[in-house]
């Protein structure tokens, strides 16, 4: 998180209105006009970029004020710091239309890296092609010594080959001379008539000698020439390994020294560019083109005079590059193995193998034939890894490596992938970089229609603790995940993990502060105040209930939670825990979303059962369980019309669910959604098993709850029965009585008294006048139905056929038409109904 300072500084600049910002501009404008290179230019530069750069949106400058900050970025005159400010700012402005810059205005490498960087801000692809041309040309027409000029164009490049590869082609020929051993300092030759696509040849072979003959001496220390400066002084040493021993061969991003050569410099850039600009030069194919060059070569003096050094040398550039990131990425690995001295040197060899490991697979990827040199040292380092904790990132990129070449290698990755999915997740959820790469592996095609399927579905406990950990940044990922692993046989498993997710958020964050002691936690730790919590992870009698929780594969066997979220609740407030549960509607509906692809009518039947009894029981979070209420009542009724015997062979149950409620509980979404299933689906037109000693039993239980919810007073706990719940009961009763046509009178005297009741005066305090009138209005509609039991049977029981939308829709089908009948019959022929 940001400091309280910095976050200050950016909500003071996303404040700043457009006349303070007018009046910035204009202080610019006059400093620059005056060239007034000094401190108070440089204070208000900087001032200006934290205030376009602290917001989304674009703000507009003067355009006086852009014409100057040009000015000054190509100004042979004005300090480079000022110029690096100036780009700074003329990028936040990107795109802009006011822009006159062009990379033919650079007057040196500094002010042509600079000029381009804010071209390619503007994301005009031929502008893109122009820049990455200019660039390259100048980087290899450079008649200067190969050194810092260098150095600010090669981010430029890479740049370039990440916007728009097909800047970058791929020539017919390259003129470059091959030359044997490490390539000494000297003055780049001008190739005027080299095409684009010569260029890019060109400069791949540049990037291979740079990668593999950088100096292995230390720079030397600037000194001030005087009488006690000896030449034996100034005398650089080797290069260091970070285990501190003296290098013995080439130089790597991991060699260390005091002070560092310009081609050292461009070693570091190049490697860093270097899987960009592969990824640019596509596959490995060898063409024609390429076939030329080598038969060229091969028939040249240099083959003659060193028939040994063909394999490495003579290659076609492209080749040349590969072959030269190949040493560099096995040279790394070996490096990585060193014991560092320092902490950074450790977290930078974590960082370079993980580069390493992605460009050997790019490389085998490119071309197969390197498959086989890269398998031996990628076997030792999985062993090595496995074995080390710390290192938990880097095996990620050794088990994508597996995973694509496994099979043309024949090698059995089994062992990397059962460490991956059962230890890593448990000892490393809390880390927000591993978790989203992580799940970005699970993602990946290949494993999702592997054979390694099955092990990424019982392992889904442990990658829950991700999503519990840092559920905002993995939910749209999980999202996206969930449809692959979820089953018919991990489906319950699974739904009750997702109920518990903000438990198991609240077990993992008590899991992670016991590893403290309690002097390192700070006062406001909320486990410092709730031992309680902490001493619930050694009582015997929860132990069982957290190492439930805490799974890191599929039981296959539920556990009611209860006394678990009773010792938990002292964490219920902890901000991550709230974020948890906020995400866990979303989770739902995509779960449900991707089970009702595949499920019968046996899963649909016990999933159902799962939302009644968990409905009651959930860690109480502050508007978790409304929330959760809210989604599970919309699937309820899904899961009924994907099997609508559902309600018949349930039937106990769901009888049991209505009886022990008492009541609504807060909205009322799951009772609502429950009996208005029971009236759609307790028909024998859904299921020949149904009966009318089913049909009274739920009569008398709804009938129980109507009376119960309209004549009890409201109380902090019974509170106020919605008035949906209301009509959806009404409405339950009468179609179950249209199905025994005995409960009528029973249903009509109900009916009745709700419609007094509603007009009745001390129901005001109770409802709304919205709400009395709408229980009014749907009891009379309700008995007006009833009067003709023929067409309430016809109505509110509608075959199957009938219940299709053209049935509501269109006028002339039969139910509009029913519904017509009815409300004529009623005003006008009242002397014909019965009674």
């Amino acid at each position: 998180m940001l400091a309280t300072g910095t976050e200050s500084l950016l909500r003071q600049a996303r404040e700043v209105g457009a006349e303070e910002l007018g009046r910035l501009c204009a202080r610019v404008s006059a400093l620059l006009q005056a060239e007034d290179w000094g401190p108070d230019t440089l204070d208000a530069l900087r001032r200006l970029f934290l205030i376009v750069a602290a917001t989304k949106y674009s703000r507009r400058l003067e355009p006086a004020c852009v014409a100057l900050l040009q000015t000054a970025l190509r100004s042979p005159r004005c300090p480079e710091r000022l110029q690096l400010l100036c780009a700074a700012v003329l990028r936040e402005m990107a795109p802009s239309d006011s822009l006159s810059l062009s990379c033919g205005q650079a007057q040196s490498s500094w002010q042509l890296g600079l000029v381009a960087s804010v071209l390619l801000a503007q994301g005009d692809p031929q502008q893109v092609r122009t820049v990455g041309q200019r660039v390259i040309k100048v980087l290899l027409e450079s008649r200067q010594p190969e050194g810092r000029s260098l150095t600010h164009l090669l981010p430029v490049v890479s740049r370039v080959a990440s916007l728009a590869p097909d800047a970058l082609p791929e020539g017919q020929h390259t003129p470059v001379s091959r030359a044997l051993g490490p390539p000494q300092p000297r003055t780049l030759t001008s190739i005027p008539t080299a095409s684009p696509a010569e260029q890019t040849k060109a400069l791949s072979k540049r990037l291979g000698d740079w990668l593999r003959y950088a100096s292995v001496q230390q720079g030397a220390a600037h000194t001030s020439g005087g009488f006690f400066s000896t030449p034996r002084a100034r005398q650089p040493g080797p290069v260091t390994e970070v285990d501190g021993t003296v290098a013995t061969d080439f130089f790597t991003v991991l060699s260390t020294g005091q002070r560092f050569t310009e081609d050292q410099r461009l070693n570091v850039q190049a490697f860093s560019m270097l899987r960009t600009w592969l990824l640019q030069a596509g596959p490995a194919h060898p063409s024609a083109t390429d076939a030329d060059d080598r038969s060229e070569l091969e028939g040249s003096t240099v083959s003659v005079l060193s028939a040994a050094s063909t394999t490495s040398h003579l290659l076609p550039p492209a080749e040349w590059l590969r072959e030269k990131a190949l040493e560099y990425c096995q040279r790394l690995l070996e490096q990585s193995g060193r014991r560092a001295l320092r902490k950074a040197d450790s977290d930078l060899q974590k960082a370079c193998l993980v580069e390493a490991v992605l460009l050997l697979d790019l490389l085998c990827r490119q071309d197969p034939a390197f498959l086989y040199r890269v398998l031996p040292c990628l076997r030792a380092l999985r062993a090595r890894l496995c074995g080390d904790p710390a290192c938990a990132r880097a095996l990620l990129p050794v088990a994508r490596f597996f995973l694509r070449h496994g099979e043309a290698a024949a090698v059995d990755a089994d062992a990397v992938y059962q460490h991956l999915f059962t230890r890593i997740p448990s000892e490393h959820f809390h880390s927000p970089m591993l978790a989203f790469e992580f799940i970005q592996f699970c993602r990946d095609p290949l494993l999702l229609l592997g054979s390694n399927l099955d092990l990424l579905k019982t392992s889904f406990p442990n990658l829950f603790k991700f999503l519990a950990w840092s559920s905002p940044a993995l939910t749209s990922e999980f999202v996206a995940l969930l449809p692959a692993l979820v089953d018919a046989e991990t489906a319950v498993e699974m739904l009750h993990l997702l109920l518990d997710l903000p438990s198991l958020t609240a077990a993992l964050d008590l899991q992670l502060r016991s590893s403290q002691a309690v002097s390192e936690r700070p006062l406001w730790d909320i486990s410092v105040r709730a031992l309680g919590c902490l001493e619930a992870l050694r009582d015997p009698q929860a132990q069982g209930l957290f190492q439930h929780l805490l799974r890191a594969k599929a039981s296959g066997t539920t556990e009611r939670l209860t006394p678990l979220h009773q010792l938990l609740q002292p964490l219920a407030s902890c901000a991550r825990v709230v974020q948890c549960a906020q995400a866990v509607p979303t989770l739902l509906r995509a779960f449900f979303a991707a089970v009702t692809q595949f499920a019968d009518g046996a899963l649909a039947s016990r999933l159902a059962l799962l939302l009644l009894e968990r409905s009651d029981a959930l860690f109480q979070v502050e508007g978790y369980e409304a929330d959760v209420h809210r989604v599970l009542s919309s699937q309820f009724p899904a899961l009924c019309k994907l099997h609508p015997p559902l309600v018949v062979e349930q039937a106990k149950e769901l009888v049991e669910f209505v009886g022990s409620l008492g009541g609504p509980s807060g909205t009322g979404y799951m009772l609502t959604s429950v009996v208005w299933a029971v009236g759609e689906y307790l028909s024998v037109s859904w299921d020949r098993r149904c009966t009318a000693e089913q049909i009274n039993r739920f009569f008398e239980a709804l009938e129980a709850l109507l009376f119960e919810v309209t004549q009890s007073r409201p109380s902090a706990a019974l509170p106020k029965c919605p008035p949906q719940v209301i009509t959806v009961l009404m409405t339950t009763l009468t179609k179950l009585a249209s199905r025994s046509q005995d409960l009528i009178p029973r249903v009509s005297l109900l009916l009745s008294k709700m419609r007094t009741l509603a007009q009745s005066p001390a129901a005001g305090p109770m409802h709304s006048e919205g709400d009395l009138g709408a229980v009014r209005t749907r009891a009379t509609e309700l008995l007006n139905l009833l009067k003709m039991p023929s067409v309430a049977q016809f109505v509110l029981t509608p075959s199957v056929e009938v219940s299709q939308p053209r049935y509501h829709r269109d006028s002339n089908t039969a139910l509009p038409l029913a519904l017509d009948m009815v409300s004529r019959l009623l005003e006008r022929e009242a002397s014909l109904l019965p009674g």
